[in-house]
């Protein structure tokens, strides 16, 4: 295994950020729930002229926020494969993850091939 050092650093740099991009989401969330529950017509969205606005806009960031999520536990699950000497193994096939692929996705858990398989 290469120096795990700069994937440690990476992925710890990228987990902050993505813990505070959820916590932005989050809020921006609320804001549209309250503001909602505030507005002329108490929350219907069926009735108000910009329900499907708001309906959509809530939809859009609790689909942003399931995706941050699922990003962090990506994060988390390659520092603990790297904790265990065997980060640049596919969780898939057990094949090595090119060196290339985790420059890039310092979170991928999976190697190319068995990306584009799922596809």
């Amino acid at each position: 295994m290469t120096d795990p050092g700069p994937a440690k650093s990476r992925l710890a740099s990228d987990r902050d950020q993505t813990l505070g991009r959820i916590v932005e989401l989050e809020r921006e969330f609320a804001a549209i729930v309250a503001s909602a529950s505030e507005g002329s017509a108490g929350g219907d969205d069926e009735h108000d002229p910009e329900g499907a606005t708001v309906a959509f806009e809530r939809q859009h960031i609790a689909a942003l926020v399931t995706q941050a999520r699922e990003h962090l536990a990506a994060i988390d699950a390659a520092v603990t494969k790297i904790n265990s000497g065997i980060y640049e193994i596919c969780d898939t096939c057990g094949g090595p993850i090119g060196e290339e692929r985790l420059a890039a996705r310092p979170a991928s858990l999976i190697c190319i091939r068995c990306a584009r398989r799922r596809r």
